[in-house]
């Protein structure tokens, strides 16, 4: 399959994950509530930040004490600018990890109803709920160092000219989509006992498609509430194209209006 066509198909899998996640609003308001709560924490968190921008503002620029009135406060307005750009940044590349490890019960349940209305998984591996959280916690905080090296470099990037507003964007939103498409197939991988270096081996011989993937729930997350809003659907897409690069089936069983009424319509 030509590699565009494979990145479409990627794409496409988030719509598929909103219209299965559609089908149940008692699923869709489960699968909202962690990522609401975790939106609450990151907005009470910039809150904070904002607050105390002014000051962290002159923390960094010590050395223009001495300047001009005019220079010194145009240098700790780009340094405000900065900072509160490199914790958006941030936030838009943690919020899935830091979602996923609140709501990891409801988002567990997700991705097995999405699973069984596709054939289920064999020779399932059942993982206590103790060791699956150790399990998440550490992958999802590997994940999130791996943003900040990643992220912190790519936002000063951005201010190179030209280059900084045409090659970095696309660059960013690649690496973004590649680490939430990692981050958003745990659960599914998780169930049939694979860890993160396994996500990343099977993802990366379907890379044009895990990318696709990613890249489309990247922008959407960047739209305000949209990371909110999506995570249901982010983590049913993210079960379909774990069942994808596994060589499972994703065309729904005929027995589907039993799987509907499980899922709560």
């Amino acid at each position: 399959m030509p590699i565009v066509k494979q990145f479409f198909l990627g794409a496409s899998l988030l719509g598929r994950g909103l219209v299965l996640v559609l089908r149940s609003p008692k699923l869709l308001f489960l699968g909202l509530l962690p990522a609401v709560i975790a939106g609450l924490l990151y907005a009470a968190a910039l809150g904070v930040l904002i607050d105390f921008l002014p000051r962290l503002s002159r923390d960094v620029t010590w050395f223009a004490d001495g300047w001009a009135e005019g220079w010194r406060e145009l240098t700790r307005a780009l340094a405000g600018a900065g900072l509160l750009g490199v914790a958006v940044l941030l936030g838009v590349l943690t919020f899935t990890a830091v979602t996923l490890l609140v709501g990891d019960p409801f988002y567990e349940r997700i991705s097995e109803l999405v699973e069984d209305r596709f054939g289920g998984v064999p020779g399932e591996v059942e993982v206590g709920f103790w060791r699956s959280l150790a399990r998440g916690l550490a992958d999802s905080l590997r994940l999130i160092v791996l943003s900040v090296l990643v992220g912190i470099p790519l936002f000063l990037l951005g201010f190179l000219p030209v280059v900084g507003q045409t090659v970095i964007p696309v660059l960013g939103g690649a690496v973004g989509g590649w680490l939430l498409a990692v981050e958003l197939t745990g659960v599914p991988f998780q169930r049939r006992g694979m860890r993160l270096a396994d996500r990343r081996a099977r993802l990366r011989t379907n890379r044009p498609l895990a990318l696709g993937f990613g890249v489309a729930v990247f922008c959407c997350f960047l739209i305000p509430l949209g990371a909110i809003l999506l995570m249901p659907a982010a983590v049913a897409g993210a079960t379909l194209l774990s069942r994808t690069v596994l060589g499972q089936p994703i065309a729904e069983l005929p027995s589907s209006r039993l799987a509907d009424h499980q899922l709560g319509r």
